[in-house]
């Protein structure tokens, strides 16, 4: 069972930018632990999304951690911009990479601007390409969705992963490990989530989805948390 703290992470993909910050100061105000952008180049994936600049503003408008999500060919000539910028973890892809030499370039950057490196995988990716580096870093995001687009059903087969990654991580005696779930998480799957051993609950569209205001939303999805872990 987990000791961590269930942590919620709002994905501002989603929100509606025209009130950003307000955005940004109700999911504080609701008790999120962490504010998470997807960072995208246009290679890696598709589409484009923030800059800098986005992520100075989100940091202007809240005391909590955030995390950048790199999907981006070349994660080396972000890490100093964005730390700067207030980013506090850096998450990058494996598959950006393709080796574990290059990777560990990268974790030694990011360490050294101050920050706390993390690893993600995509759906096609084995857990067992960064067992290696799992000393070396903080946390492995999951992505249980296809990088780069929000709005996708979570799938649940991928869950696997993490029940590995939680068992693993467990068994080399890190148990502050973090396990970061990213891709379709709802109110209805939280209890999956939890139980497969993911500790950080990225929510974009659940959080963002203009059927009710965001710090309700929140409200929802920590109930559901609460329930699971009674269960």
């Amino acid at each position: 069972m987990l000791t961590q703290k269930i942590e919620i992470a709002p994905s501002i993909l989603t929100a509606d930018f025209g009130a950003l910050r307000s955005q940004i100061v109700e999911v504080t105000t609701a008790g999120v632990d962490r504010i998470h952008l997807d960072i995208m180049d246009g290679h890696f994936v598709p589409p484009l999304s923030f800059s800098t600049e986005v992520v100075t503003a989100v940091a202007s408008a809240t005391t909590l951690p955030i995390e950048v999500h790199l999907m981006v060919e070349n994660p080396l000539k972000y890490i100093e911009m964005f730390s700067k910028a207030g980013a506090s973890t850096h998450i990058f892809h494996f598959e950006a990479m393709q080796n574990l030499d290059s990777c560990q370039t990268v974790i030694q950057e990011i360490k050294a601007t101050n920050s706390s490196p993390a690893i993600a995988i995509s759906p096609n990716t084995n857990i067992d390409s960064i067992l290696e580096l799992i000393q070396d870093i903080e946390q492995v995001t999951v992505m249980t969705i296809e990088p780069g687009w929000g709005g996708q059903k979570l799938r649940s087969e991928l869950l696997s992963k993490i029940i590995d990654l939680r068992r693993i991580t467990s068994e080399m005696n890190l148990p502050n490990f973090n396990i970061e779930i990213d891709g379709g998480v709802k109110k209805e799957n939280i209890q999956q989530c939890i139980s497969a051993g993911a500790n950080i609950l990225v929510a974009g569209s659940a959080i963002y989805n203009g059927n009710m205001k965001p710090m309700n939303a929140v409200e929802e999805l920590r109930i559901a948390i609460n329930n699971s872990l009674k269960k």
